[in-house]
């Protein structure tokens, strides 16, 4: 899972590298196949795809270990551990942002014409940032960011409440498979020509959600033979590879025209999921650094625009000569992965850890599952509280 995480957010980096060359009209590209720059630089939105899709996997998944079903989960306690997770750096970043506003930095300074400072944070603080940018323009990059956060934690504030009344019937799936059905109708015709909203509606990353959550349901119902995963490894790879190469090299109407390649991402996202699941598949050394990347993913989401902006200062302070440009994308994105990781080290994880017990009731952790008295939940269970088995990356963004 934390591969892929890091494979998402490596291709929002190398974007927003590639949005900061384009916009100074650097034309570090201008020999190259214009389809090979942008598979390579230009898949940041379905970099961010690929994340919903895992992160719905790793939150549902997590949940049907802490409480056994979803129909048993505690709406208070869902929500205090993603409050604890999210908060702390979100609400130091916003603090951030607001300095660099007031002492008028450039790149951080809020227009009137998107509303100002306070409209800004009040979009982040009620996760409607997406609903600004598309009403009203572009934040700077450091706001705009946020968008998928508005996304993600929208959903997120609904699952707890729809699993809990909704999972005893099995309706759960069906309102999920609902999502899946109308994030293509919601990035094409509910976006009535508006490019923002086309891209960052909340229906619109809904169904990479929802496809996340349906594929935990899945593997926690069914046991797929080796076969089976090796094949859902294989077509995985493929439908991305498919959307991230081959839809640039030829133009496919029906894919393009109605919102298919982002559907065609999250299924071949949860594919690979299903078989890194199974088989408990652990990458290579070589994917290493991916791995690193992933498990620090919210933190470097969040903060990676302020190393995008120091190195782009840099590369224009000398010249901006082209010989450099590769240079800029390696040192942004070990910047990025150094910052951070020093965040999630010396900021997030300790206030998400004494947050989290600060929360606890009792000799009990936060979040932690009942003894089930039904035979068959108890066994898979264990006797001992399953929340002290899910690792911090596990508890991610």
């Amino acid at each position: 899972m934390d591969v892929l995480r890091g494979l998402a957010i490596l291709f929002v980096v190398l974007n927003h590298v590639h949005m900061r060359l384009a916009i100074a009209h650097i034309p570090y590209a201008a020999n190259i196949s214009k389809p090979l720059i942008a598979s390579l630089v230009w898949n940041g939105q379905f970099g961010v795809q690929i994340f919903f899709a895992v992160s719905g996997f790793l939150i549902t998944s997590t949940a049907l270990r802490r409480w056994g079903l979803l129909s048993n989960i505690r709406v208070r306690d869902f929500y205090l551990l993603r409050i604890a997770r999210i908060a702390p750096l979100l609400l130091a970043l916003l603090a951030a942002m607001t300095i660099l506003h007031y002492a008028n930095i450039s790149p951080f300074v809020v227009s009137q014409k998107t509303g100002g400072i306070g409209r800004a944070l009040l979009a982040a603080l009620t996760l409607h940032v997406n609903v600004l940018q598309a009403q009203r323009g572009w934040l700077p990059a450091n706001w705009g960011v946020l968008w998928s956060l508005s996304v993600e934690e929208m959903f997120y504030l609904f699952f707890p409440i729809v699993a809990l009344f909704f999972s005893r019937r099995n309706f759960f799936p069906v309102i999920l498979l609902c999502f899946v059905a109308l994030g293509p109708v919601a990035r094409t015709i509910f976006a009535r020509g508006n490019d923002v909203w086309s891209e960052q509606s909340y229906l619109g990353g809904m169904d990479a959600i929802a496809f996340g959550c349906l594929t935990a349901l899945l593997v926690r119902r069914v046991r797929f033979s080796r076969l089976a995963l090796r094949a859902f490894a294989v077509a995985g790879a493929a439908l991305i590879v498919s959307i991230l190469v081959g839809l640039r090299l030829t133009y496919v109407p029906f894919i393009a025209n109605f919102g298919l390649d982002m559907t065609i991402i999250a299924l071949g996202t949860c594919m690979i999921v299903i078989a890194a699941a199974q088989t408990q598949w652990k990458g290579p050394r070589l994917l290493a650094p991916l791995l690193c990347l992933g498990q620090r993913s919210y933190e470097v989401y969040l903060t990676h625009m302020f190393v995008v902006f120091a190195f782009f200062a840099i590369f224009l302070k000398y010249g901006s000569p082209l010989w450099s440009v590769p240079l800029l994308f390696v040192a942004t994105i070990v910047g990025a992965a150094a910052a951070g990781d020093i965040v999630a080290r010396f900021f997030s994880e300790p206030l998400n850890r004494m947050l989290r017990e600060r929360w606890s009731h009792g000799p009990r952790q936060l979040g932690s599952v009942e003894f089930l008295e039904s035979g068959p939940q108890s066994s898979e269970l264990g006797t001992e509280h399953i929340c002290s088995r899910i690792s911090q990356r596990e508890l991610g963004r």
